[in-house]
């Protein structure tokens, strides 16, 4: 059997995002940017994250397209998460061919390149998966499982990539920097596994069959 393919409304939502992440810079360099107020929906939701004032930070401005719906607010997280791997994927891949670079931050550095480009690839995954998981009705759990996995191995990524800067000895400018951008990643992509797990516990197909 054919899939069905995403409902309009889905297809508006995600292009709606993407072209928002696309045009807009990194909020970490834009100061004083006027942001619209948070909707009680994005807020309540974002209680259930590690980091709740950053959840509700990053996914304020999407809050029309949001609405009240547990999925598409996973998929914004989602999607702002894959942003913002993006971004500092690219960082360090251009940090990494600094003339002034130390030897052990050089390696540091490449190991850290391809652990980011290993999270955007799953993150990507993820995004592309949990669209899949409205239309598919048995195979929910299936699906949503391969998300929580993906997001999952994207956050060890992540962590494996600061690792790789410890001790004193790799101390300076390029550890401080690397640090601030991955911590930033780790934690916006902890934050959308927190609402894909709330997600798919709200909305797996035996929790809906004890709804009244």
């Amino acid at each position: 059997m054919a899939k069905p393919k995403p409902s309009l409304p889905s297809f508006f939502f995600l292009l709606f995002l993407l072209l928002t992440l696309v045009t807009t810079p990194s909020q970490s360099f834009v100061p004083n940017h006027p942001k619209p107020a948070p909707t009680s929906f994005i807020v309540s939701s974002c209680r259930a994250t590690r980091y709740p004032a950053l959840c509700v930070h990053c996914l304020a401005a999407y809050g029309r397209a949001i609405q009240r719906s547990d999925h598409h607010l996973a998929q914004a997280a989602l999607i702002v998460s894959l942003a913002r791997a993006r971004s500092a994927a690219s960082f360090m891949s251009k940090l990494s061919r600094a003339r002034r670079i130390k030897l052990r931050e050089l390696r540091a550095m490449r190991d850290c390149v391809e652990n980011m480009g290993d999270t955007v690839d799953r993150l990507a995954d993820s995004v592309r998966e949990l669209g899949r998981s409205r239309y598919v009705g048995r195979d929910f759990a299936w699906h949503m499982s391969n998300v929580e996995t993906w997001v999952s191995a994207a956050l060890t990524d992540e962590n494996t990539c600061t690792d790789g800067f410890g001790g004193r000895v790799m101390d300076g400018g390029v550890k401080v920097a690397v640090r601030g951008r991955v911590v930033d990643v780790a934690r916006v992509t902890s934050n959308a596994l927190a609402l894909v797990n709330r997600y798919a516990s709200r909305h797996s197909p035996a929790t809906v069959a004890e709804q009244p």
